[in-house]
């Protein structure tokens, strides 16, 4: 992780012409456009075409994909890739989120506060479900960047402050707090707390890692895939698994 690498390229977004057009106008998205500058300032390894899709990046370390949402999108892209090279998804996480409102009719932004929910290395989990099977390729890497975000919501909700409901307009990344890589199935380890006990169910994995029982389910269905976790009997309906 570095600072003023990522700060360096959230002022040459931010600062540029095209965001100077106004925000959420762009043809990309500010945050993923932050990310890819900062994981690659030379833009001539930018979008570059790869058999018949388009990576993100293109360099010495491989290929890497900023991924903002939708894992689904890369199911096919990552198949051609990683026949041939490396592959890093980065993923953000807001860890911190700040919402501000758009009047969509004069543009005005306001009512700026912060959001009660804080994102975790959680977050990826659904997500990684739809590629799950790539995800033992000794090709594939995983970045999970930890960031506080402010995002900009359209004031087009159905409630009477227009607030539920509502659309995103853009989310504009202020810092980078963390960088998580992931490049072996041993270090899936991260997502069990070591408080866990030796032999434990999703049930257990919810309460220490303070998630919801269908999120623990999900993550352990991908570790007990990469062999991370062990199936080591059942205590009533519920498994038990077993930190390998």
């Amino acid at each position: 992780m570095n600072c003023s690498e990522f700060e360096a390229a959230r002022n040459k977004i931010i600062n540029s012409e095209r965001q100077k057009n106004g925000i959420g106008t762009l043809g990309e998205k500010t945050l993923h456009a932050v990310l890819k500058n900062y994981y690659e300032p030379h833009q001539e390894n930018h979008e570059i075409r790869v058999g018949g899709f388009v990576a993100d990046i293109v360099g010495e370390n491989g290929i890497t994909e900023i991924q903002t949402g939708n894992f689904s999108k890369l199911t096919r892209k990552l198949e051609h890739f990683l026949e041939f090279c490396s592959v890093t998804v980065v993923y953000p996480i807001p860890a911190v989120k700040y919402l501000s409102w758009m009047d969509p009719l004069t543009g005005e932004i306001a009512g700026r506060r912060k959001s009660p929910r804080k994102g975790t290395i959680y977050d990826v989990m659904p997500e990684l479900y739809r590629i799950k099977y790539t995800l033992d390729n000794p090709r594939m890497n995983l970045c999970l960047c930890m960031l506080e975000v402010e995002e900009i919501r359209y004031l087009n909700g159905w409630s009477r402050d227009r607030k539920k409901g509502s659309s995103r307009c853009d989310r504009i990344p202020l810092r980078i707090t963390d960088e998580i890589y992931i490049r072996t199935p041993y270090d899936y380890n991260v997502f069990l707390p070591e408080t866990l006990p030796e032999e434990f169910t999703s049930q257990d994995l919810a309460a220490h890692a303070g998630i919801s029982r269908t999120l623990a389910q999900t993550t352990l269905n991908i570790l007990s895939f990469l062999e991370t976790a062990d199936r080591c009997g059942k205590r009533g309906n519920n498994i038990i698994y077993r930190r390998k």
